[in-house]
Order: structure tokens, then sequence, then C-alpha cells
């Protein structure tokens, strides 16, 4: 683990800001930061899903995350908006206005040069169809936190299949209450246990 992957796994904000302004400095890759950030955001992950850490360090390591990334920001590659094959719709379903691990996800995609539209919370099924049919978006990404909100995400599935849109993109859910039984409910394509492997999911599908 580099320094400033150990510095965010620890928590350790001055340091981790520090660093990231040394590296910036030095002509160092945004993407190359990010890949460190992301790696530093996984230790976070596993604390906190051994238990050392909880829910209070975990907001506080996304809002560190959420810092970098709009230093970063102006400095890094812009990805072709024109192209479909790049876009990622995410969002957090109606009636859940949780978003930290949705900014998580938004984020390292951005990372990886995904051109993400993020609708924010409590996203009506039919805005998540109308944002896929107005963009070209191949990738759907519905977060939700709440156990009673996930059937909400069926909700979304069939109005795509309703509009003729359901074969034209992927869908992939992620948060607390899903499993790969909730998937199944669902009918999403795909279940990410965590951001770093939903971002390596939407990698997977544009090989």
């Amino acid at each position: 683990m580099s320094e400033l992957a150990k510095a965010l796994t620890d928590l350790e904000e001055n340091k981790v800001y520090q660093l990231v302004d040394e590296k910036i400095k030095n002509g160092v890759s945004p993407l190359d930061i990010i890949a460190e950030c992301n790696e530093g955001m996984v230790g976070v992950g596993n604390l906190f899903s051994s238990g050392e850490y909880f829910l209070s360090q975990l907001i506080f390591s996304a809002e560190i995350f959420k810092n970098i990334m709009q230093q970063l920001e102006p400095l890094m590659p812009k990805s072709d908006a024109g192209d479909s094959a790049s876009k990622v719709i995410i969002g957090t379903v109606k009636g859940d206005i949780h978003d930290i691990g949705k900014n998580i996800v938004a984020n390292l995609l951005r990372g990886s040069g995904f051109d993400v539209i993020d609708l924010g919370v409590d996203v009506s099924a039919e805005k998540f169809v109308e944002t896929v049919r107005e963009t070209g978006a191949r990738v759907l990404g519905l977060s939700a936190l709440l156990n009673f909100t996930y059937p909400e995400m069926k909700n979304v599935v069939d109005a795509l299949t309703e509009a003729g849109l359901r074969d034209k993109v992927t869908v992939i859910i992620g948060g607390a209450p899903c499993n790969e039984q909730v998937r199944e409910f669902t009918g999403a394509d795909y279940y990410a246990e965590d951001a770093v492997t939903g971002v390596n999911i939407c990698k997977k599908i544009y090989q």
C-alpha cells in the first residue's frame, strides 16, 4: 500500500491533502493519484466490513475522497461525451436519499475515464428511463441503502422493459440491502458488493 493509500485508510486527513498536493506539483497523473486513493478507500471498506471502522469513519473517508476529487477534476483528461459506450447513469432510487456509496462509485468511475451522469437521490423510474433514452448510455447503476426501497429497483427494470429499452442497457445494483437474491428479484444484470466491484464490472462490460 502506498503512503497516500495508507494515510487515507488511516483517515489522516491533513497528511492525505499534503501528499496529494505534492503529487500534483511533481506532475503525477490525476488518474494515478485516484488509483492510490482508490486503494485507500478499499482499505477503509475492509476495516468497515470487519467491524474495526464504523459508519462515521466511512462517511469521513468519503468526505476526504470527495474533496480530493474536486481538486483533481479540473486536471483530469476529458472523455468523449459523444461516445455512448463511455456513459454510465447512476442514481439512488425513489424513496431513498442516501448518497455516500453512490458518490464514491461515481467518483471512481470518473477517475477511470467514464462519462458519469449522476441523477442524485430519490430518482423515479420514469427519470431513469428518460435518461437512458436521451443519452443512449449502455450502463445504469441503481443504489439503495434502505431495505424497503430495493423493490423500487425492480420498478426501474420493469419500466425499462415497458419502454423497450431493457435490451439496450446493462443494469447494476448496489447498496446495503442488495445481494444476489435481490438482483434476481429485480431482474438486474449485476450486483456490486462494493464501489470497486461496481467500477470493475463497468470496465468488464466495455472491454
